[in-house]
């Protein structure tokens, strides 16, 4: 893990030092099974981590910005919503039982949701950890897709790591 930091280190030292990007510029940090976890360097100067589940043409992700915030991302190019529709949403890890996402915001391929800054969001990283498969699922119960989550322990491990290094 030591080597992983280092890495870090010389990404984030990297990343501070460069002008606003034209683009946003991406270090992959870390992959294992499933899952890949970068760090992102925006053109408005901002950074944050992501840890994803990327199947082509489906993702799912989990996002860290520098003030903290969890925002959690279904997306699929099948999907082509209204920039400002919102939905409410299902999450569930295994059969541990649903989470709601009221509210989810609908926008082009992507549907996003702000996890809460509590025991709650923390409870649904640890079954992320633990778990198996997310499956994503409408209001009404009704699957809409399933993403395997293999690798998920040391990809949520080296996402907190990303998160404490872009404080």
């Amino acid at each position: 893990m030591q080597i992983w930091q280092t890495g870090l280190g010389a990404v984030m030292f990297g990343l501070c030092l460069a002008p606003s990007l034209a683009q946003a510029e991406q270090q992959t940090l870390f992959q294992h099974k499933n899952w890949m976890v970068a760090v992102n360097s925006f053109d408005d100067g901002s950074i944050a981590c992501q840890a994803a589940v990327d199947e082509g043409s489906e993702s799912f992700t989990i996002w860290v910005f520098q003030d903290q915030s969890v925002r959690l991302q279904f997306y699929s190019t099948d999907w082509n919503f209204t920039d400002g529709d919102s939905a409410d949403l299902q999450v569930e890890i295994d059969r541990r039982g649903e989470w709601s996402l009221s509210n989810a915001s609908l926008t082009g391929n992507s549907a996003l949701f702000d996890l809460p800054d509590s025991d709650k969001g923390v409870k649904f990283l640890v079954e992320v950890a633990e778990g198996r498969t997310a499956h994503l699922r409408d209001a009404d119960g009704e699957d809409v897709r399933d993403y395997p989550l293999a690798g998920s322990k040391a990809s949520m491990q080296a996402l907190i790591e990303c998160s404490e290094g872009i404080k």
